[in-house]
Order: structure tokens, then C-alpha cells, then sequence
């Protein structure tokens, strides 16, 4: 497998912003994808950076401890060569952000707490191609074990409407639905326990179809102009009108399905897709099937300036992945736990420029 054509090599001297930043963190990060790594190894992305050339930086990840950012620095160029990731549209990539919402839950039910967090079914089986049935839609991953073949799952909808009331699933309950809502979308939260206890929940599985934001098709009625589409807007307008908080969020039909974990390290957010805590403001999500887990990624967003108030040039380590992740130059930053956090993601989107650190041995003619 070759590099594909959307690379073009760079030098680090012409990163944007690589000499500001602070990659101490991003090492740190990194080097947790090392040692996961030594158990079970990452799969290979369609555009050609196969894991296997990652194995002397993780081998020096793993046994080096750098003391400040310019030894972290001196390691990525070291073991790494930039190069700018192309856009499909031919324009820059697009940055938006996600977190680890905080919120107030109870282990039962009560008149307050309703909303329930529901683990994975157990009559949900994952779905490829050797075992999908003749006319399935192929975007399904997931499906309901039938006495013949699978079927699709329920939605987001049914489910809602009780088609997996009395089996037992729920994890918590919460009090509010469009807080359960952006869970959902967030894929992990920090459940503030009635009991005392804080835990956390993280993405076990969903039921399967294609994710649709109440931003589409809020924008797309003319309710909220697409360049003010935010949480924060999309939550005041489902505030708001109530009596249409339902129609909305069904139309998204995806559900997702929780699994419970502790909350080690509380500077740390959740073990997402690539098995390892993500490190708030240094992980990013990419799409899976194009980019492979561990890869460092330099972005260059200038205008994005919600982190610390100063253009957004960092090095992130991709970690996680989104079903609306989609493409070459496209990444969802992680901002961190809590309400802060929150504030921090639900307004980026942003244009960015994408540099992909690949490993050396992939780059013909790389200097040592």
C-alpha cells in the first residue's frame, strides 16, 4: 500500500506555528497510544500510513520521557516527516469540537430523573459484509437478531417509545432528554451520581443508522442560519419550543448504547476508539476509514480562537473517530470535560489546514 496522492511533503520549518507550540502534551498523549499498542495493534488507513512504520517511534515513545516541549518537539521530528493532507473540494479542511459533557444522574428512576442511558441489547449483533443480508442497507454496522436473518435495529425513535422498556438496560437516568441527546452525540459523559458517586459512561455500540443533526435540519427549515448553527443555538431553540423536542431529535435515528467505566485520572477524558484516554485539546477525532489511529496531525486553524484566545496552531493525536467525520482533512477537536469544555466545542468549526506527521520510513529519502 502507497501514500495517497492527497499527501505533499513539508518541512517542519514550514508548519505553521510549529515553533510556538507546546508538544510536550501531544507526546504525552502519543505516548499512551504506545503502549496500548504493544497488545493490540491498530488498523491501517486506506490513505496509506500502514501502523507498522509507526513501531521505532512507538518503540522510543515508550522508553523516552522528554523534559519540556523542545525535547517532545525534537522527538516528532525525529521519527516524523509533515506533509499537508489536500481537501477533497480542493479548499482547507474543516475543524468542529466535541467534549465530555458533566451532568447530574440517578442510579433509579424518579419523578425527576426519567431519562434513561441504556447499555448494549443483547439481541444487537454487529453486522459486515460476511454476514449482511441480501438488501440491507451496507452503511449498517448493526442489526436485531431475528429467527431468519438480521434486521435493521430499531431507531431512535422506537426506542424512545418503550421497543426496549422492561429488559433491564438502564445504566441512569437523567433528567433531562436533550441532555441525554448530546450524550448520545458526545458519545461519553460524567454522571454525577444522587448516591455520591462519580462515573462515567462511554460509547459501547448504536443501533446502527446514519447520524442527522438537529443543526441540518434546523438550518435547512430556516430556523437557525446555518453560520449560527451551534449547541448553544441548537439548545436554545429546543428550549424554547418544547412541544417539538421529540420530532426533532427522532429525526436523527441513530441511537447509541453505553458502557459504564470509573473515572481514573479526572484530568483525562474517556477511553474513546483508540482504546486510550483522550488528552483534552491535544486529541482529535479523524475518519477511520481513511487515516490510522496514532498518526500526529499539526493543525493550522488560525481563526479559531475558543481554546486560549490566540489562533489555533497545535499538534493533536488521533485517537477517536465520528460518523461525521468524513474525509482526508476533516477532524473533531476534544476539548474536555464539564461545562467549560462544552462552551469551548459547541462553537468550533472552523477552516484549518491539515499536516499529517508521517513516519519516517514511509517517506522515500527521509533524512535521519
Amino acid at each position: 500500500m502507497s501514500l495517497s496522492r492527497v499527501f505533499s511533503e513539508k518541512s517542519f520549518g514550514e508548519l505553521p506555528g510549529w515553533d510556538e507550540d507546546d508538544q510536550l502534551p501531544a507526546f504525552d498523549a502519543f505516548r499512551r497510544s504506545a503502549f496500548h499498542v504493544v497488545t493490540k495493534p491498530y488498523r491501517s488507513g486506506a490513505l496509506g500510513v500502514d501502523f507498522g512504520a509507526f513501531a521505532e517511534a512507538y518503540a522510543a515513545a515508550r522508553t523516552v520521557s522528554p523534559a519540556n516541549r523542545l525535547e517532545a518537539r525534537s522527538f516528532f521530528e525525529r521519527y516524523f516527516v509533515p506533509a499537508h493532507i489536500g481537501a477533497e473540494n480542493g479548499g482547507p479542511g474543516l475543524v468542529t469540537g466535541f467534549y465530555e459533557p458533566e451532568v447530574d444522574a440517578s442510579p433509579v428512576r424518579t419523578r425527576r430523573f426519567s431519562v434513561p442511558l441504556l447499555t448494549r441489547p443483547a439481541d444487537l449483533v454487529d453486522i459486515d459484509d460476511g454476514n449482511r443480508p441480501s438488501g440491507m442497507d451496507p452503511y449498517l454496522a448493526f442489526a436485531r437478531a431475528a429467527p431468519n436473518d438480521p434486521v435493521e435495529y430499531f431507531d431512535r425513535g422506537e426506542i424512545e417509545r418503550g421497543a426496549l422498556a422492561g429488559q433491564g438496560l438502564e445504566i441512569a437516568w437523567l433528567a433531562d432528554k436533550v441532555d441525554a441527546f448530546f450524550i448520545h452525540v458526545q458519545g461519553a459523559a460524567r454522571l454525577n451520581m444522587t448516591d455520591g458517586e462519580l462515573c462515567r459512561v462511554t460509547y459501547a455500540a448504536k443501533s446502527g443508522q446514519r447520524f442527522t443533526g438537529p443543526g441540518t435540519i434546523l438550518s435547512g427549515e430556516g430556523e437557525i442560519p446555518l453560520e449560527k448553527v451551534t449547541m448553544q443555538s441548537i439548545r436554545a431553540w429546543l428550549k424554547a419550543r418544547p412541544e417539538r423536542v421529540d420530532e426533532i431529535l427522532w429525526r436523527n435515528r441513530s441511537y447509541i448504547f453505553f458502557r459504564e467505566m470509573g473515572v481514573d485520572d479526572p484530568e483525562l477524558g474517556p477511553v474513546a476508539a483508540a482504546k486510550v484516554p483522550l488528552t483534552p485539546g491535544r486529541s482529535i477525532a479523524v475518519d477511520r476509514l481513511l487515516h490510522t489511529f496514532g498518526t500526529p496531525f499539526h493543525i493550522d486553524a488560525p481563526s479559531l480562537t475558543a481554546f486560549d484566545e490566540k489562533p489555533f496552531r497545535r499538534l493533536m493525536i488521533a485517537q477517536d473517530t465520528g460518523s461525521a467525520i468524513i474525509g482526508p482533512a476533516r477532524g473533531d477537536l476534544f476539548a474536555g470535560s464539564g461545562d467549560a469544555a462544552g462552551e469551548i466545542a459547541g462553537v468550533i468549526r472552523n477552516a484549518a489546514d491539515f499536516y499529517a506527521l508521517i513516519p519516517r520510513p514511509l517517506v522515500s529519502g527521509a533524512d535521519r
